[in-house]
């Protein structure tokens, strides 16, 4: 997956055949293995904060396949990393406000 394909929509259907769309926002990695972080775009009750991971897989074809994560310590390990990443980020956005409101 590119980094232009990270705002691509996708569509997953829940066992009653019901379609919801996602947007990828992000992809991570971690130990080795790449996951998507997906925000819904249709419900309206999703809080802002609320994303669903999923790990990506090639399938036979050499397409990228969304995959349910049914292991508990995978699912840790991911959404620690993902946690991880978000603290990153908010502590470097005061940063670079800080820097610019000094070279003025």
């Amino acid at each position: 997956m590119t980094e232009n394909e990270r705002d691509e929509v996708v569509v997953l259907t829940d066992d009653e055949g019901n379609e919801f769309e996602f947007q990828i926002i992000d992809v991570l990695e971690v130990e080795g293995n790449r996951y998507a972080v997906l925000f819904p775009l249709d419900d309206e009750e999703a809080d802002e904060d609320e994303a669903l991971i999923m790990r990506l897989e090639t399938d036979e074809d050499g397409d990228d396949v969304l995959v349910d994560i049914d292991d508990d310590q995978e699912w840790e390990k991911v959404v620690a990393e993902w946690e991880s990443m978000l603290e990153e980020e908010e502590d470097l956005d005061p940063e670079v406000e800080l820097e610019d409101e000094t070279e003025k």
